[in-house]
């Protein structure tokens, strides 16, 4: 069955593995979901749990937003969404979803908005190509013929200059890399639609509901850090007890030494 979990887009970096290669990942801040309403068959026709994220203040919410969540023993919640054909069994009112919903290697799809581009020309919109730039052109950079002159009209779905981006987008297919329960940030190999700490949507992949691949192992440059400080710490404290050791035999014969002249 599905799963899914809101989070909040913070960027873009990249991991290493212990082989050496590296991947390139996208950070998604997944603080603690809470399931806000359970949809069933019985009474909604389909299969639901409604997932709330982002807490807001309560002055900023009205009345029927502070009911609705009341119902959940929860704060209001900046997003609702609902994630379906879920096993609704396995979910309570009220119960927090968090990072660990997901496990490194699990394949999923994430939906966000993309960025939106404004107004755009069929050139940058449709990936269109220009018209030849002499002077004598009459044709440069515009949208061409409409259509035949029988209609009298511009087909529908013709492609014209508009309002490019700011799309629902999901991408499939996308691979979790880590799950960081201690953060609530999930890194998923690639990119994923929207601009910096936008919406996203993870559930479960569609084609490949139970595919799972092996997870991989993580090397961080912090961990390779503290170890060449644990090293450089260890042959430091050598060096000193060397030095005290060579100090006190030096003492040492140079009292004996006084000791002969004395005799």
């Amino acid at each position: 069955m599905k799963k899914g979990i809101l989070g909040r887009k913070i960027g873009m970096t990249q991991v290493f593995t212990e082989e050496g290669k590296l991947i390139p990942v996208t950070v998604i801040e997944v603080e603690p979901n809470i399931v806000t309403q359970i949809k069933t068959k019985q009474t909604d026709g389909y299969d639901a749990i409604q997932l709330g994220f982002s807490t807001k203040r309560e002055k900023l919410s009205n009345k029927p937003e502070q009911g609705h969540v009341a119902k959940a023993n929860t704060t209001p919640k900046r997003f609702l969404r609902e994630i379906r054909d879920v096993e609704v069994s396995n979910y309570t009112l009220g119960q927090e979803i968090k990072a660990d919903v997901f496990e490194a290697g699990e394949i999923v799809d994430v939906t966000g908005t993309s960025k939106g581009k404004g107004f755009q020309g069929v050139i940058k919109r449709h990936n269109q190509s220009r018209g030849p730039m002499g002077h004598g052109s009459q044709y440069h950079r515009g949208v061409g013929s409409m259509g035949t002159m029988r209609p009298m009209r511009v087909f529908k779905g013709k492609k014209l200059p508009g309002h490019m981006g700011h799309e629902t987008v999901t991408i499939q297919n996308l691979e979790v890399v880590s799950v960081d329960l201690e953060n609530n940030i999930i890194l998923i190999k690639g990119n994923v639609p929207g601009a910096k700490k936008s919406l996203v949507i993870i559930k479960t992949s569609v084609k490949m509901p139970t595919v799972k691949n092996e997870a991989s192992i993580l090397k961080t440059y912090v961990e390779e850090k503290e170890e060449e400080i644990n090293a450089t710490e260890e042959v430091a404290e050598k060096t000193v007890t060397e030095d005290v050791n060579e100090e006190a035999l030096a003492s040492v014969d140079e009292k004996s030494s006084q000791e002969s002249e004395e005799q």
